[in-house]
């Protein structure tokens, strides 16, 4: 039994699913896949750094469209205009719900499975407050923000149909329709918590996900309304009913010191803090890593990840674009190739790390085919190479490189020490400096066999079978 104090949360361990299963799928759906647009600045970061004043309503992320809407002059507010007439954001939900008949769970979950992805966390509330499932818990901000049909419920369980963990995300920290003044700098967004019956409202809903849905991942978002000890309540009443769930790092708490960035005096200090920095260190601003909090299973970077091996489990989450959300104007030269976002991967796992990797679908339940291959390339990878990643750990580097500068990154099975080289290699050897491995080795790709030699503190594979370019591949060694 796990009692609502941190000593009792932080003794319990990663459950060993979670640690073992490297890679899920986010899924960020709702009614910003009917305009499905943001500004084009470049990713999250740029638009902070090169308009910081506005920045918030400036992102690429489609699915903030609600709030980038509420100031005038920017490219979502001008298309909002154009396209809907300046029409409420609430004019979106009767198409949305409209366009549910013909969204297929099973075919989501079939080709996340056919991925390699382990377990799919779904967006069930996001900052414009819509809920994906029939809450029993009243809105008293806007009546009846929902959908009566059970998307969580339904994707719920296809995906542990086809053998997938399920999890849910929620927006704790952000709701625009108890907050829903425009919010522009990063102090703005940070200060607008809603308080009043807020805090109470996300509290029920998040315990009514668990006692539906019983999911395995709790994935909050921003922050959370209440105080630590109320959050310890929900952590061990979480774990009590699902016990081997996880919940990741985003659950700062309302305190005195969060509280005063209500105040605007402290949000104008923050902002000339934040701008300060930028100016000084703009190469620090890329990505976003959420500060430790006093209890987390993992740690969450946001289009980032860690350089080195981390002694914590963390998960790299992003979208295939700039956006999580879809956006209409992504053409395929603003999806990150199959080959970095897989080479991310594996970097990440050689460094203690998942990939959570975002599916933004079209309003009709449709996986735009740019994401739809990717998923398709990482289950092709996965496929030959999963034995390299699934139910590994760190080994005692992360990093090699190879006589002609490829990248090495190194995991350890049960049985065996796994070398993956992030490149496409041709020919029947590759050098790898400062390295020294005995054992037989093998090409996961087809089980040939791999000779292993030394020549001083550099090390040469000899394939059997000539490498002939396919990307990252894989050798087993045994321990």
């Amino acid at each position: 039994m796990i009692t609502a104090d941190l000593e009792s949360l932080n003794a319990r361990p990663l459950p060993a699913w979670y640690d073992e299963a490297k890679f899920g799928v986010f899924i960020h759906w709702g009614l910003f896949a009917i305009p499905a647009f943001a500004a084009r600045l470049g990713s999250i970061s740029d638009a902070f750094k090169t308009d910081y004043d506005r920045a918030v309503a400036m992102t690429p992320y489609t699915e903030w469209y609600a709030n980038a809407i509420k100031t005038p002059g920017t490219p979502s507010a001008e298309f909002h205009r154009k396209t809907y007439a300046d029409a409420p954001y609430e004019a979106f939900k009767e198409p949305f719900v409209e366009g549910l008949k013909d969204w297929d769970p099973a075919s989501w979950a079939e080709s996340f499975r056919d991925a390699g992805a382990r377990y799919v966390v779904l967006v069930t509330k996001h900052h414009d407050g819509f809920c994906l499932w029939p809450s029993g818990v009243a809105n008293s901000e806007r009546a009846d923000w929902l959908t009566r049909r059970d998307i969580v419920g339904e994707l719920a369980a296809a995906v542990r149909a086809a053998g997938l963990r399920f999890g849910v995300y929620y927006s704790g920290g952000i709701d625009w329709t108890f907050n829903p003044e425009p919010l522009l700098t990063m102090a703005d967004f940070m200060g607008s918590t809603p308080a009043g019956a807020y805090p109470d409202y996300a509290e029920a809903q998040v315990r009514e996900l668990i006692e539906r849905y019983e999911p395995s991942v709790l994935w909050n978002d921003i922050s959370w309304p209440a105080d630590q000890d109320a959050m310890n309540r929900l952590f061990a009443d979480f774990y009590n009913a699902v016990p081997d769930g996880v919940v990741n790092d985003r659950w700062l708490s309302s305190s005195p010191q969060t509280n005063l960035l209500r105040s605007p005096e402290a949000r104008r200090a923050m902002d000339e803090r934040i701008k300060a920095r930028i100016a000084k260190h703009p190469e620090t601003f890329d990505g976003i890593i959420p500060a430790p909090v006093p209890h987390s299973d993992f740690r969450t970077p946001e289009y980032a990840r860690f350089p080195d091996i981390q002694a914590k489990k963390w998960e790299a989450t992003r979208g295939m674009s700039h956006s999580f959300g879809f956006n209409r104007n992504d053409a395929e030269a603003d999806y990150a190739s199959a080959e970095t976002l897989i080479g991310d991967f594996i970097d990440g796992v050689s460094k203690n790390g998942n990939l959570l990797l975002n599916v933004g679908p079209r309003a009709n339940g449709e996986i735009p085919e740019p994401q739809a291959a990717r998923l398709k390339a990482f289950g092709a990878w996965l496929r030959t190479n999963g034995a390299s990643i699934y139910g590994t750990r760190p080994w005692s580097r992360a990093e090699r490189v190879t006589s002609d500068g490829l990248p090495v990154r190194f995991t350890q099975g049960r049985e065996a020490l796994n070398l993956i080289v992030l490149g496409a290699p041709v020919g029947e050897r590759l050098h790898i400096r400062d390295l020294e491995i005995t054992g037989e080795a093998r090409l996961l790709a087809d089980d040939s066999p791999v000779t292993l030699t030394q020549d001083g503190p550099d090390m040469t594979l000899t394939f059997a079978k000539p490498l002939t370019g396919a990307f990252a591949p894989a050798v087993g060694i045994a321990l």
